[in-house]
């Protein structure tokens, strides 16, 4: 008896035509006004109360003194900032004191936050939407940080940059995985490429392969594919999200053009594990931080900048569909210390 060929479906938003090789759906509008602009900076600066709170009571009516900085160095740890990173910023903050003579608090704290924002600012970069088409998008981490939730929303974020997506349900062990993206599809109107028969589970790399392919006949401008979540120490699954990279390599010769990693802010440090294992073993190009939205941990992201400054594309404050936006290293810096 001949192998069973996997068959796979294309799952069309209920409002669009029937027809596989139907257009694209209309691009969403975008939505970067000046008032959304002014609601994410202060939505961010709500979302990272927690973590601002260990540093900014530091700063009200004290004296700039040695024990100052060795409260503001533990500070600095407890918000995950890591060791390594806290100790270069205290360290640079003694010297910034004494060469600008700073004595109050307040100057202090911006002359932190300006210290942050230089840690922070390699992990700045902007996709370039425009070098493939389609371009692909490998979309990993581990169990539970929200990769399918975050392919949703930043399908509606290049949606609003003009941009036909494509998704691919490479999750195919996942209870639910499948259809969870399909529910992301129809939100967006976006097709949604899937193995039809999942008894048993299924070949990711096939689907992800397939979805390559089919997005090139389409004219897809981005190709999102999702993957199933695995711990940096199931070996036996890192290996196999390395073939879904050289398969995706086979069916397009310069893809994958972007390796992203969803990480949970509240993981903390794990975190930083996590970005280290990862970009071992596929080579990362990015990072989407995640539920940074009531986290005491955010300063993780100074840890990943000292540790392994891979870049972080998108951060995450929010359950919305909205609330997914780039990172900006003194917009975050600014947040994290309470500053206009």
């Amino acid at each position: 008896m001949p192998p069973q060929v996997p068959m796979f479906s294309f799952f069309k938003p209920k409002n669009t035509p029937a027809a596989i090789d139907a257009p694209a759906p209309p691009a969403v509008p975008p939505a970067d006004t000046t008032a959304t602009k002014v609601s994410w900076a202060e939505r961010l600066k709500s979302g990272l109360s927690k973590t601002r709170a260990q540093l900014t009571t530091l700063f009200t009516g004290i004296r700039v003194d040695e024990a100052l900085f060795e409260e503001l160095e533990f500070a600095l740890i407890s918000a995950d900032c890591g060791v390594a990173a806290a100790q270069l910023l205290i360290q640079q903050l003694r010297e910034r004191a004494k060469r600008d003579g700073i004595e109050d608090g307040e100057t202090l704290k911006q002359a932190l936050a300006d210290l942050i924002a230089e840690l922070l600012r390699p992990l700045e970069r902007t996709i370039d939407l425009d070098r493939a088409k389609p371009l692909v998008m490998m979309i990993s981490g581990v169990n539970g940080v929200g990769k399918t939730t975050s392919i949703g929303k930043l399908a509606r974020y290049f949606q609003g940059a003009g941009k036909s997506i494509l998704l691919a349900a490479g999750d195919t062990f996942r209870a639910a995985a499948r259809e969870q993206l399909m529910t992301w599809g129809e939100r967006n109107n976006v097709v949604v490429i899937a193995q039809r028969d999942l008894q048993g589970g299924g070949d990711p790399a096939s689907v992800i392969f397939d979805a390559v392919h089919a997005a090139r006949a389409r004219g897809i401008d981005i190709l999102m594919a999702d993957t199933a979540g695995r711990l940096p120490t199931q070996n036996n699954l890192m290996d196999e999200i390395r073939k879904v990279k050289r398969v995706i390599t086979k069916a397009d010769s310069t893809a994958p053009h972007e390796v992203l990693l969803v990480i949970d802010a509240n993981t903390g440090q794990n975190a930083v594990a996590q970005v280290k294992a990862f970009d071992d073993a596929l080579g990362l190009t990015g990072l989407v931080v995640t539920k940074l939205d009531g986290t005491a941990k955010g300063g993780v992201l100074c840890a990943i900048a000292r540790a392994r400054p891979v870049p972080v594309l998108f951060i995450g404050i929010g359950e919305g569909i909205e609330d997914l936006r780039p990172f900006s290293a003194r917009e975050f810096a600014n947040a994290l210390l309470g500053l206009e």
